[in-house]
């Protein structure tokens, strides 16, 4: 972006800052994302070529720095001081979304969601032996698998080939409100929103593993109205309504 051509701290800072990609490549490495290929994903939308451009941007203002790759060729991201002190922004700025804005149709992406839900697993609570959970979209052709192994999960866009333990059959919508924290996995079931067919013992444990967002605990609470068939905040007076109209 053209910069401000002032002297003021705000209009300086704002021209690092507000550069488009700027704060998700300091989410990425804010949460222990350093090689390029992991910010890459992370990003999803990105080119390749516009994320070399950001991050040497960021290099030359002092905000990242490039380090040797210890694991082989190439070097891998780190923010420094000055960059760590300005990621504490993308909090702040992501409880503010959480908080106050609504999510639009143009917000939803599958892809995008799975590599989320994959990146932040409770590897702890998968079970022992590797299952396979295939995802499917009602309102979309894709599908996708989950290979749940503690040591290595795994995301596949094509049948892995070992058979699936769970399916998993949900709205897109409702699905990203779990995960964002503002519907709870067993309304969204009742609802019929979502269905989990498969074992009971491992149908239960999806509850487990199933991931939330960092900013869940900001999250503004929403029930699906049958009639609109669309999503509403539980305000006051939603309250006051029996809580089984809550999941219908």
């Amino acid at each position: 972006m053209a910069g401000y051509r002032q002297f003021c701290p705000v209009a300086r800072a704002s021209e690092i800052f507000a550069e488009r990609w700027t704060p998700l490549i300091l989410r990425e490495i804010l949460a222990d994302r350093h090689h390029f290929s992991e910010i890459l994903k992370g990003l999803h939308r990105i080119s390749p070529s516009m994320l070399g451009q950001r991050l040497r941007s960021l290099e030359r203002v002092g905000v990242v720095e490039t380090r040797p790759n210890p694991t082989g060729r190439g070097s891998t991201y780190h923010l420094t001081k000055a960059g760590s002190q300005l990621a504490e922004l993308v909090g702040t700025l992501g409880i503010w979304g959480q908080r106050w804005l609504e999510i639009q149709p143009e917000h939803l992406d599958s892809d995008f969601l799975m590599w989320r839900i994959l990146k932040h697993l409770h590897v702890d609570k998968l079970p022992l032996q590797r299952r396979v959970v295939r995802f499917e979209f009602r309102d979309e052709k894709k599908r996708y698998w989950l290979v749940l192994r503690r040591d290595d999960p795994d995301l596949c866009y094509s049948d892995p080939g070992f058979g699936d333990d769970l399916v998993i059959r949900t709205d897109l919508e409702a699905i990203t409100r779990v995960y964002l924290g503002q519907l709870r996995l067993a309304d969204a079931q009742r609802s019929g929103l979502l269905d989990i067919d498969g074992p009971r013992e491992l149908a239960l444990g999806v509850a487990q593993w199933f991931p939330i967002s960092g900013f869940a605990a900001n999250a503004r609470a929403v029930w699906y109205d049958r009639d609109s068939q669309s999503f509403r905040p539980i305000d006051s007076s939603a309250l006051k309504t029996p809580a089984r109209r809550a999941i219908n």
